[in-house]
């Protein structure tokens, strides 16, 4: 076992990271429950076609909303104790929500406060705690612990938790917030071991959190690199939004899918990211961050054409499975390189700021998608999509090779204590 240990999470990163990363891997099982059981329960108490389309829009919505926020607050004060307290509105917003299914009070309306409120918090949770990593880890471990935390999230999140709050939904209504709220806990008392560095602002700095904010902004546009990345990640999440927002249609209406089918379809994409987890350390040691980052974007690229352009569901699928093994690899990679070029005093506003840039990304290129689909066929999305991807990468091509290495002249940080 110890062997085992040893070879998935190395001694050199550290006792706490070890905390950290079975935090991060309970949590992500109960977001992974919720993602499936929460839309179930809506659509149980309503067949308000708009009610439950709410659910979904819940998720996205506060990343949007209070995303910055979060983020100041985490460079501000204690990011354990953030991460504590947001994980315990959840367990509490989760204890009300199971008390009043069991008493027959919750309606569609209460379930989505719920489930709003639920989201809000993670919001807080999870900004901070990817403030933790870069604070426990030495910097050219980065990579690595990225890399564990995303397995996590793949595995757990993606794979396993969706059809297990499925399962437990059927079983029984209040079985899988039961079960979320044990996860929750479990994630606070994992979490509440881990040791930090001394951080936060000092209390007798002035200024208000929009100046915390303002300065995160501006730090960013600043930085060549980090602004270079950012814009990636908007950019080719309206692409993707764009072209995703349709999947469920392009699965019927193109590869002639089922709703079983479809479900296995982005089923294949996860794996393909557990294929990419067991590559990363291998890929990482031979090939620069910059070169993956270029050769992902260019994969990106032309799963959006090779999916404009296929009418078989056996082609799709293992276009979706290299798509997924991409996405892992260069969200791994992207989060490493942002890490390693940011001041930890500033790690929680320009992850927000990220974060910012992935929903509304996402917000923006899904609505995209939906009218170029009502207007010209559900294929055409995908058009856009590759287009728009091919454009982008070539303008970039030479600036994505400095990414990853604008900061290699930075002194490594002094190493942490792991006890």
């Amino acid at each position: 076992m110890h062997r085992v240990i040893e070879a998935a999470v190395p001694a050199r990163l550290g006792k706490s990271f070890r905390w950290l990363l079975a935090s991060s891997w309970a949590t992500n099982l109960g977001d992974g429950v919720a993602a499936a059981a929460g839309p179930l329960l809506v659509a149980a108490l309503t067949d308000d076609a708009f009610l439950v389309s709410l659910a979904a829009l819940l998720r996205w919505a506060p990343p949007l909303c209070f995303g910055l926020y979060a983020g100041a607050l985490s460079d501000r004060l204690d990011r354990r104790r953030i991460v504590i307290v947001a994980n315990a509105v959840r367990a509490v917003v989760l204890a009300l929500l199971v008390a009043g299914l069991l008493v027959g009070r919750v309606g569609a309306v209460e379930a989505l406060v719920a489930l709003g409120l639920l989201a809000t918090a993670e919001v807080f949770a999870d900004n901070t705690a990817a403030t933790l990593t870069p604070m426990l880890v030495r910097r050219d471990d980065l990579s690595l612990a990225n890399a564990r935390l995303q397995t996590g999230f793949i595995t757990l999140n993606q794979l396993v938790g969706p059809p297990l709050g499925a399962v437990l939904f059927a079983a029984g209504t209040v079985s899988p917030f039961v079960a979320e709220a044990v996860l929750v806990l479990a994630g606070m008392f994992l979490v509440s071991r881990v040791i930090l560095p001394a951080h936060g602002r000092d209390p007798d700095a002035r200024g208000g959190l929009w100046r915390d904010i303002a300065e995160g902004f501006r730090w960013t546009v600043r930085h060549p690199a980090v602004r270079t990345l950012s814009l990636t990640i908007l950019i080719f999440n309206f692409t993707f939004g764009a072209a995703w927002s349709v999947l469920v249609l392009y699965a019927r209406e193109r590869l002639g899918l089922g709703a079983v089918g479809f479900g296995l379809l982005t089923t294949i994409g996860a794996v393909g990211g557990l294929l990419g987890t067991a590559l990363y350390g291998r890929l990482t040691a031979r090939v620069s961050l910059g070169n993956v980052m270029r050769a992902g974007l260019v994969i990106e690229t032309f799963t959006h054409l090779g999916l404009a352009l296929t009418t078989s569901a056996w082609l799709a699928s293992a276009i979706m499975f290299v798509f997924g093994a991409h996405a892992f690899i260069w969200g791994t990679t992207s989060t490493t390189v942002r890490q390693r070029a940011v001041p930890t005093h500033l790690q929680g506003r320009v992850n927000s700021l990220n974060t910012i840039s992935t929903f509304g990304g996402l917000v923006v290129g899904s609505a995209i998608g939906g009218t170029l689909a009502t207007h010209y066929g559900v294929v055409a999305p995908f058009w856009f999509a590759f287009v728009g991807s091919a454009v982008f990468v070539l303008l970039l091509w030479r600036e994505l090779a400095r990414i990853a290495h604008a900061d290699e002249q930075r002194p490594a940080p002094a190493p942490v204590p792991s006890a």
